[in-house]
């Protein structure tokens, strides 16, 4: 049996958003934001109070951008003064968490995948 991998405890209580009049999907995509970011960060107990703050107002200014957003792929009217300090907002706290995360240099010639391909499976054998 597989069993799902344990979120990391990033949101206060029992996981759950906490907020009065707060829709599931909402909640569901804010945590869902919260956690892959805090992960990306090393998990919980690598990150300080203050980042995991900052890493909640980052997910819950995420989840309310991709709100407007979807609304605006449905067609209806959005306010976009309100979408671009979403966006400025998202950029800033980015910047202050480190999301900024380079892109790995992966290129390795053909012999050398083909190597590393062959090395794995004569250990596996």
């Amino acid at each position: 049996m597989v069993r799902a991998k344990k979120q990391p405890r990033v949101l206060s209580g029992n996981g759950s958003v906490g907020f009065p009049n707060v829709n599931a999907r909402f909640a569901r995509r804010y945590r869902d934001i919260a956690y892959a970011i805090i992960g990306d960060h090393g998990g919980a107990d690598q990150c300080s109070e203050s980042r995991q703050l900052l890493i909640r107002r980052f997910a819950a200014a995420a989840a309310l951008a991709e709100q407007l957003e979807a609304r605006l792929a449905r067609g209806e009217e959005i306010d976009i003064t309100v979408h671009a300090l979403l966006a400025s907002t998202l950029v800033r706290i980015a910047q202050c968490i480190g999301i900024d995360r380079p892109a790995k240099h992966t290129e390795r010639s053909l012999d050398e995948y083909l190597a590393a391909k062959t090395n794995e499976i004569e250990v596996a054998e």
